[in-house]
This record gives C-alpha cells, sequence and structure tokens, in this order.
C-alpha cells in the first residue's frame, strides 16, 4: 500500500471515532433533557437525512478539488455540529424544546458526514489499482469499525457516573468553562478528536485526479444524478452490490439503536454500558471484514449467502439473557455483517470507478444506503410509537433481513443464466 494510503485511514478512523462518540453523547443529552423514547432513532434519521438530500451535490464538490482538502472542509462543519450539541442544552428558543436543537445540531454534523463520505471513499480508487481495492476496503471498514468499537466504548465511558464526575472536575486555572454535565465534558472531548482527525486531512496527498469542471447548475446536477443512478443500477453486477449495501446500512444502523433498546429492556442495562454491546457488534465486524480481505474481487459474490445466515442469527437475540451468549451472538451477527459487506462495496467501488467517476459512484452508494437507513429508522420509530414488544421487532427485522439477502441471492443467480459472461467483467479497468 501507498503512504498516503495510511494517512487517509488516520483521518477515518479519528473522524469516525468522534462521530460515534457524539452519538452517544447525544442520546445521553437527549436523556437529560427528558426527551420521548421515539427521538433516539429520530437522532440517527437527523444524521442521516443530509447523505439523501445532498447526494446529487456531494460527488460533483467531492470531484472538484483534491479530496484531502475536501475531507478538510467537511470534517470542520463536524466539528461546528458539535460545538452546536455543547450549545444547545443551554440555548431556550420559546416553544420549542430544547431536544430539537440536539436533532438540529447533530444534522448539521450528519451534513458534514454526508459531503466528507465521497471523498473518503473516492480517494481509494484514484491512489490504487482494482486488485488491490477488496484488500483497501478491507482496511477501512476494519478501522472505521475498529472506530466504531472505540467509539461506542468511549462514548459510554464519558458519560458514566465516574468519568464524568472526574472530568467535570477538571477546571483551566483562571478560566470559567461553561461545562456543567456530564454530556457537555464528554463534548468537548470528542471536539479535540475532531481536531486530530482535521490535522491527518491536512497530510493527506494529492493524488493528481482531476476531473474537469465540474457542473454548478442544480438541475443539471440533478440529471447528471440521475444518470449516474441509472447506469449503476442498470449494471447487473453493479445492481447486486448496490442491492447489498443498501440493505446492509439500513439494517446495520437499525440494528445499532435496536440494541441499545433490547439492552435496556430486555437485559436492563443502563446506557453507558449499553453502549459496550455496539463495541461487541462492531468487533465481529471488523474480523469479518479481514476474513473478506482474503476473498479475490472475482469471488466477490460467493458471499452472499452469508447474510441470509446474519439475518436468522440476529433473530436468536429474542432467547439470550446471558451475557456470555449475548456477546456471542452480537459478534457472530457482526463477523457474517463484515465479511459479506466487504466484498460487495468492493465489487461496488470497482464498477462504479469503471461506469462513472469516483466520487458521482459513491454519491450513487450514499443516496441509496442512507435512504435505506432513513425508511428503516423510520419504521422502527413507527414501531417504537406503537409500543410494540422488542422482541417482536427484533423478530421482525432479521427475518426481513434473511428474507432481502435471499432474494438477492436469487436475482444474481437470473443474472448469471442470462449473461454467463459477468464475472469475466469483474476486474475490467476503465475504459
Amino acid at each position: 500500500m501507498k503512504r498516503g494510503f495510511y494517512t487517509i485511514m488516520s483521518a477515518q478512523f479519528f473522524s469516525s471515532l468522534a462521530d460515534n462518540m457524539l452519538f452517544i453523547a447525544a442520546i445521553q443529552t437527549l436523556l437529560l433533557l427528558n426527551g420521548p423514547e421515539w427521538l433516539t432513532p429520530l437522532l440517527k434519521w437527523c444524521f442521516t437525512l443530509s447523505y439523501v438530500v445532498l447526494a446529487a451535490f456531494v460527488g460533483a464538490f467531492a470531484d472538484s478539488r483534491p479530496k484531502g482538502k475536501v475531507m478538510f472542509a467537511t470534517n470542520t462543519l463536524k466539528i461546528f455540529g458539535c460545538a452546536m450539541i455543547f450549545l444547545s442544552a443551554g440555548v431556550t428558543i420559546p416553544g420549542v424544546e430544547s431536544y430539537w436543537l440536539v436533532l438540529f445540531a447533530y444534522a448539521i454534523v450528519g451534513l458534514g458526514a454526508a459531503a466528507y463520505s465521497p471523498a473518503k471513499y473516492g480517494i481509494l480508487t484514484e491512489l490504487l489499482p482494482a486488485e488491490q481495492l477488496v484488500v483497501a476496503n478491507g482496511w477501512i471498514e476494519g478501522l472505521t469499525v475498529a472506530s466504531i468499537v472505540l467509539g461506542n466504548l468511549l462514548g459510554g465511558v464519558l458519560i458514566s457516573p465516574e468519568i464524568s464526575t472526574r472530568l467535570l472536575r477538571f477546571d483551566f486555572p483562571f478560566i470559567d468553562t461553561p461545562v456543567d454535565t456530564g454530556p457537555e465534558a464528554a463534548i468537548v472531548v470528542i471536539g479535540f478528536t475532531y481536531v486530530i482527525a482535521a490535522c491527518f486531512n491536512l497530510a493527506i496527498p494529492d493524488t493528481g485526479a482531476r476531473y474537469g469542471q465540474q457542473q454548478t447548475n442544480p438541475l443539471r446536477l440533478l440529471a447528471d444524478f440521475s444518470h449516474c443512478f441509472h447506469t449503476l443500477w442498470r449494471d447487473k453486477l453493479g445492481q447486486i452490490s448496490l442491492a447489498v449495501t443498501t440493505l446492509f446500512w439500513g439494517a446495520g444502523a437499525t440494528l445499532q439503536v435496536l440494541t441499545l433498546r433490547w439492552a435496556e429492556k430486555q437485559l436492563h442495562l443502563p446506557l453507558d454500558r449499553a453502549s459496550i454491546l455496539l463495541g461487541v457488534s462492531a468487533i465481529g465486524i471488523t474480523l469479518g471484514a479481514v476474513l473478506a480481505a482474503r476473498v479475490p474481487l472475482k469471488k466477490s459474490l460467493s458471499v452472499l449467502p452469508v447474510g441470509i445466515a446474519m439475518g436468522l442469527v440476529v433473530m436468536t437475540l429474542v432467547w439470550v439473557k446471558w451475557m456470555p451468549a449475548v456477546y456471542l451472538v452480537l459478534m457472530l451477527a457482526g463477523a457474517m455483517a463484515g465479511y459479506f459487506v466487504v466484498p460487495m462495496n468492493a465489487l461496488l467501488q470497482h464498477r462504479g470507478h469503471v461506469l462513472l467517476t469516483a466520487g458521482h459512484s459513491i454519491a450513487v452508494q450514499n443516496f441509496n444506503e442512507n435512504a435505506s437507513i432513513l425508511l428503516m429508522l423510520a419504521i422502527y420509530a413507527l414501531m417504537i410509537r406503537m409500543h410494540l414488544p422488542i422482541n417482536v421487532i427484533i423478530v421482525i427485522f432479521g427475518a426481513f433481513v434473511a428474507g432481502s439477502m435471499l432474494m438477492i441471492l436469487k436475482w444474481n443467480q437470473a443474472n448469471h443464466r442470462a449473461d454467463p459472461t459477468l464475472d469475466q467483467r469483474i476486474g475490467e479497468a476503465k475504459h
């Protein structure tokens, strides 16, 4: 791997680490502000909304300038959103509950993340040859999930009563800081983590890739995005990988908030301890991603049956209460998820690079994946409003994932029957 690849990995790690710590701190802020339970999935929903609304524009933005500069600018926007969450608890607007300000501020962080994503993935196809994309994705997904593990764990640690008390005791000499609550102290630490990510962003090398003058007319950008969208969905390899990653990210975001609620209702764990379970699941994804790095790009479609098994494993959560068994099930489900999504992600990036440009293909991917997140989180929030038992929701969720993956498997088989030469196109160069 080229040296610049490791700088990209470091920038991604710290930015993602801060994102995940901030999610836990934002949930705790909502709890302190007495927000209703259904706001928790809406918190993630607000974060994701920008990925869908701005999908037609962020690809052009990512391709308009060196991607290291794009990553620095968008990471700075995350810092601004983080600061807004810090200030939201102390701001009073007549007729507006403070917890709505938390959701708005977290949406700003999501805006930065949405613009960050095409650059962080698009630069891989600029820097590395096609045969290294699976390994590169294994690394980036592994480190991203490692940041999720540490982010959830550190987020839980930072809001725990013991650490919150210690952080609140700390003060700068002769400076009266406005840090009065545990979540506020946690958010200050998270802000410094974003600053570390920004330093790595500045060190990312310019790959020299240029895509010419990018379109700035919104209507033409929408038309261009529509063309890119249909191009990927019409490609028989792109449509399968896009369907899998779309399902995976929608299910993964829902499982994240679902696990926290399940831990509260069935295991009677507070938020700081429930966040550990997210880390356990993420460890499994890391292991699966590492194993998947050995899957050749031409064999990427062979991992589809693992997705069916993952949905079935998730359903077993309704029967487990013994903590070692809980850890085992969550780690196994995570490992399966990491193993089947990494090759699919690499295949999708490769087809996007062959058919489109790096930034535009990632923007299409982000639109589909995050539209899935919005839909599945909205359905989950509705089920909470309907007061469905948590175990019923888990069974519905697991059955949906397993059934959807079975349909995608059949779809892929039908594509290969219609065109037996499909596998020969995997790994072909850009025309």
